[in-house]
Formats: structure tokens, C-alpha cells, sequence
């Protein structure tokens, strides 16, 4: 009689598969240590850091959002569900035109952006051009300068007063209000969030086959319709990408808008219901709900856009468009496009280190005299803010490498039951606004109090948190992307010379990764220097502000723009460097490797 056995079938994620069949005499070893590697896959070690990683995101990111939603939903006082709060919100017209105004300014920035960045990136991926790579560089420098802080510097050159129009009055006899109302928000907005778009659809343009190209112009198709039919929608996964990036953080940004005085759009309502009212208001929640919704919804859309369609490519990297040489009239053209864009993108860095030096810039298409007080002042009177951003801004991006390090090691390296949801969860926090974890986090840890009786929420390193939820996501995808380069047969090596897994840890894959983990780090960092969206609502005193934050402050009176702008041309600086440190760290991550491999 043939003896039978239990055979193992390798599991496919998170389950066991026994079959019943003739034993034999072979396989038995492999059955052994094939179970010996699903146990080793979910060590106690490994599930006790996706647990503390599970509560992290659980209390400073779930909670948060479950509280504004729950306060939403519910009747202050009584604490029934209600959809009275949602009547009320769609009932107002106050608030029906500030969301309209919301998603009109968000599709107008994305359509700007667009007409920016679609130029730029096609002529210097199209075209045998000089400099190609430097007008990239520019091209990305718009993202270093808080959009606040450039919604002041335009208002000075672009402004009904400011110098350009000042220039077009005396010498045409008319003004273009570009700075008025809510174009003036679209305005700074695609000026500071075009690169999105930028560095996507280059890349796009890059990828695409070019033998798709060359079959569309053996078939007649040239000019305008090739690029219309053919490049176009080839490089659609990149553009959606960047315009639906756009379209969030337009939607998110508090700040700009409340400097330009316009405040009927959902992120400055949210705020001002809450400061002013306060955190009992359940409108400042319905609204911060209704954010949510939106930023979802566009991600989802933006999904939903580009499904079906298929946009692989029939050899390895696509080879990218031909690249043609430029007639000289064609060259004459397309440097004056790049150059007029240049200057246009890069209005608010001169127009922001021209009021850190001014005197009295008011009426005039340039400052009165200029001086060095400024700046003299930020660094006797208001050190503080620099002092707490580069503590804020290092405890949250060394937290962001800690938890987005021990995230990928878990999606990577190991077979743990629901790990991907680690992933998606520290990663959805891109599609919750900055207002929003604010509020939450005012409203949930209010009532929790400190030992000396005070509220948690008023607490300095709350503030910490909230920037580090708010940088996780990029962090991870750094390490991410690091620990992906990284063959687990090196790890394996390790071991079966003797070192423990902790110890192959330490000695071999965290060296490998530090150029992941050092650019995360300071992605995190340059990042969470400049936010203000959730800082605004959790900063107490002067005493515990950010540098955003005061940036922000002086910006609110004439007489503190100097310093204001001179504190703004700091944060430019903090994170021009910390953005070439990056980009520094990770090339020689990446040259180490190729000499090591």
C-alpha cells in the first residue's frame, strides 16, 4: 500500500495549502524548510515592529482623521449621529461658493501649470537643446520657496501697485489685474506648483517607445497631430500624475489664500471657523470632511483615468522621443518661451530677496534705498523661529527614516499578514490636508492633559508629529526605492556566515541603504521647514513657532514684510541646500553601488 504524505504548497500570502498525494521517498528536506521559512518569515521581532508601527500611524494619523469625521457626523452636546451639520454646510451659501471657489482655483491652477510645464518639458526632451538639464534645475527651484511666501513677492511686482503694472500704466495707459481675487491665488499657485507636472512629464517623455513615434510618421502623421495623437497621450500617465499632485495641494494650501485676503475657499474656512469659534464649531469639521473627500476623489479620479488603457512600452526604457535639431528660427523660438517661463517661474525668488534688502517699497517699481536690517533683525529677535525649525524639522524627519526604514523592511523583507497595509496607510496621508490634521489633532489630544495640567495639543512636539505624519510618505518612498536595489541575496550571505539577522542588519543592509535613508531624511527635513498648513493650527506661542509660522506673522503687517521676506530667503536657502544635499547623497548611494557590484 503507497504510504501517503502532506506536501506543502507555498503559501501565497497569508495562508497554508495542504493536499493529500503519494508520499514517495523525495521532498521530504524541502517540505521541512520550506515551513522552517514561513515560520522565520513572521518572527515575534518582526510582528512586535509592525504592531508599534501600527499603533503609530493608529494614534497620529487614524485618530486624528476619525475625530474630525466623527465630529462631523455627530450632534454637539448629545453625541447621536446626525446629517443636520452636512444640511447646514450645503444650506450656506458662504460655504457652497467657497467650495466652488476651492475646486475652481485647484482645475485653474492645474490647467496653468500645465500650459507652464508642458513647453518646457517637451523642449528640452524633443529638441537637441543646450542647458536642457539647468532649465530643469530652475524649473524645480519653484518648489524650495513656500507658495505663501511668493503670494507677497508677486503682490509687489505683478500686484495693481506693483512694479510691472506700475511700468504698464505709465507707459501703455493700462493694468492687467493679475493679483486680483482668486486669479490671483491661481496665479501664485501654478507658478509654485507647476514643477510637479514638470518633472513627471519629462519623465514620461523620456520612457516613451520612439519606434511608436517613427511608425505614426512612416503612416503621414507630423507637426502638431503627431504630438496631439502619438507623444501626448503616451506621456498621460506622467501628466495625470503631476496634475492630480497639483490639484491636491492647491486644494490643501491655507496660507496663500489668507495672505491674499481672500478668504472664501474651504482650507481658510476650516481655519478661521476653528480660531475664531472654536474647536466645539462642527463646521470647521464638516469642512475639513468634505477636503478629505475632495482630495480622495481627485486621486481616485486620476486613477480612474488611466484605466484600461495601455502604455507599455516595446523595449526596455522606451528609448524616448527622437530628438531633432532646431532650425535657427525654431531655436530663436523656443529660447524665448524658455526664457520668458524661466523669468515668469522665477519672479518670486528675485522679488522676495529684492523686499529682504528694501527699505520702502510701496508705489514704486523698485525699493526707495535698501538695507541690511533685515536680516540684523531676524538673527537678534527672532533666532527662536530658526532654533525650533531645525529641531521640529530634524525630530520629524529622523522619526520619518526610523518608522518609513522599519515600513519597507517589512514590505520587502518579510511575509507579515496584512504588511501592505503599513504601506498604504503611512502613504495616504498625502491625501489628507494639513488643515485637517491640525484640527484633528486640536480636537483629539485637547482633553488629554500633561502632568502640569496643560493640554497635550498645546505641547511643542505635537507639532513634531504632525509634521512627521505629514513627511512620512516621502521618506518611505526614498528608503523604499533603496531597499529595492538591494539583492536579499547579500542578507543571505550574511547568515550562512554566521550573523544573526540583527547583526546582518546593522553591518549590510543599512550601509547599503544610507543614501535612501540620508535623502529621506532630508527630503523630510526641507519639507517640514516650510509647512504651515498644519503648524498654523497647533502653534501656541511665539515661543514654540516655526520658522513658516513666523515667516507668516511678519507677513501680515507692511512694516514686518522686510523681515518676513529676509526670513523667507533663510527658508529658500534651507531647503535649496538641503535639496542638493539630497540629490548629492543619493548619486553617491548610487555610483558605491555600481563599484561594489
Amino acid at each position: 500500500m503507497t504510504p501517503l504524505r502532506a506536501s506543502f504548497t507555498p503559501p501565497a500570502e497569508d495562508a497554508l495549502n495542504f493536499h493529500i498525494e503519494p508520499l514517495g521517498t523525495k521532498n521530504v528536506t524541502a517540505i521541512s524548510l520550506s515551513l522552517r521559512k514561513f515560520r522565520a518569515s513572521a518572527t515575534p521581532g518582526q510582528m512586535a515592529l509592525a504592531a508599534a508601527i501600527a499603533l503609530f500611524l493608529a494614534f497620529f494619523l487614524v485618530v486624528p482623521v476619525v475625530t474630525v469625521v466623527y465630529v462631523a457626523f455627530t450632534e454637539q452636546g448629545t453625541g447621536a449621529f446626525t446629517l443636520v451639520n452636512f444640511s447646514d454646510f450645503f444650506k450656506n451659501d458662504l460655504f457652497l461658493r467657497s467650495t466652488w471657489n476651492s475646486i475652481w482655483v485647484a482645475l485653474m491652477t492645474v490647467a496653468w501649470a500645465s500650459a507652464i510645464a508642458l513647453p518646457l518639458a517637451y523642449i528640452t526632451t524633443r529638441f537637441e537643446f543646450k542647458g536642457a538639464l539647468i532649465i530643469q534645475t530652475l524649473g524645480f527651484l519653484p518648489l524650495v520657496m513656500p507658495p505663501f511666501v511668493g503670494a507677497v513677492a508677486l503682490q509687489l511686482l505683478f500686484g495693481r501697485n506693483g512694479s510691472f503694472n506700475l511700468l504698464l500704466d505709465e507707459y501703455l495707459g493700462f493694468k492687467i489685474p493679475f493679483m486680483e481675487g482668486l486669479w490671483g491665488v491661481v496665479f501664485v499657485e501654478a507658478l509654485h506648483y507647476f514643477p510637479f507636472i514638470l518633472v513627471n512629464l519629462s519623465v514620461s517623455l523620456r520612457n516613451i517607445d520612439r519606434s511608436m513615434e517613427e511608425a505614426a510618421q512612416n503612416l503621414g502623421c507630423s507637426g502638431f497631430r503627431l504630438f496631439r495623437r502619438i507623444v501626448l497621450p503616451l506621456a498621460m500617465p506622467g501628466y495625470v500624475a503631476g496634475a492630480a499632485l497639483v490639484f491636491v495641494k492647491v486644494f490643501d494650501d491655507l496660507a496663500t489664500p489668507l495672505l491674499l485676503n481672500v478668504k472664501d475657499m474651504l482650507a481658510p474656512q476650516a481655519y478661521l471657523r476653528v480660531t475664531s469659534i472654536g474647536i466645539a464649531d462642527p463646521m470647521g469639521y464638516v469642512i475639513s470632511v468634505v477636503l478629505i473627500v475632495a482630495s480622495v476623489f481627485a486621486v481616485w479620479l486620476s486613477t480612474l483615468s488611466l484605466r484600461g488603457k495601455d502604455f507599455a512600452t516595446s523595449q526596455r526604457g522606451g528609448g524616448g522621443l527622437s530628438r531633432r535639431k532646431l532650425k535657427p528660427l525654431g531655436s530663436l523660438a523656443a529660447y524665448s518661451v524658455v526664457t520668458f517661463l524661466l523669468l515668469l517661474v522665477l519672479a518670486p525668488h528675485f522679488g522676495l530677496l529684492i523686499l529682504s534688502f528694501a527699505t520702502v517699497w510701496s508705489f514704486s517699481p523698485l525699493p526707495d534705498s535698501y538695507t541690511v536690517a533685515h536680516y540684523a533683525r531676524v538673527f537678534d529677535d527672532s533666532w527662536v523661529y530658526i532654533k525650533n525649525t531645525l529641531i521640529y524639522a530634524s525630530l520629524a524627519a529622523g522619526i520619518d527614516v526610523v518608522v518609513g526604514g522599519a515600513i519597507a523592511y517589512l514590505v520587502l523583507r518579510t511575509k507579515l499578514i496584512g504588511r501592505h497595509w503599513l504601506d498604504w496607510a503611512a502613504t495616504a496621508s498625502l491625501a489628507v490636508p494639513g488643515v485637517v490634521i491640525g484640527i484633528g489633532y486640536l480636537r483629539a489630544f485637547y482633553d488629554v492633559t500633561l502632568p502640569n495640567g496643560a493640554p497635550l495639543a498645546t505641547f511643542w512636539f505635537v507639532i513634531v508629529l504632525a509634521l512627521a505624519i505629514r513627511r512620512l510618505p516621502y521618506a518611505l518612498r526614498a528608503i523604499f526605492a533603496a531597499l529595492q536595489q538591494i539583492s536579499e541575496s547579500l542578507e543571505e550571505a550574511a547568515e550562512n556566515l554566521g550573523a544573526t539577522k540583527s547583526r546582518t542588519m546593522r553591518r549590510v543592509l543599512i550601509p547599503l541603504m544610507m543614501g535612501g535613508m540620508l535623502a529621506g531624511f532630508v527630503t523630510s527635513f526641507a519639507t517640514a521647514a516650510v509647512e504651515l498648513s498644519a503648524t498654523l493650527m497647533l502653534v501656541q506661542s511665539n515661543a514654540d513657532a516655526p520658522l513658516a509660522y513666523g515667516i507668516y506673522v511678519f507677513m501680515q503687517s507692511a512694516s514686518g514684510r522686510g523681515a518676513g521676506a529676509a526670513l523667507g530667503v533663510i527658508a529658500v536657502v534651507f531647503v535649496a541646500i538641503c535639496t542638493y544635499l539630497s540629490h548629492v547623497m543619493v548619486e553617491r548611494s548610487q555610483r558605491s553601488r555600481g563599484l561594489n557590484q
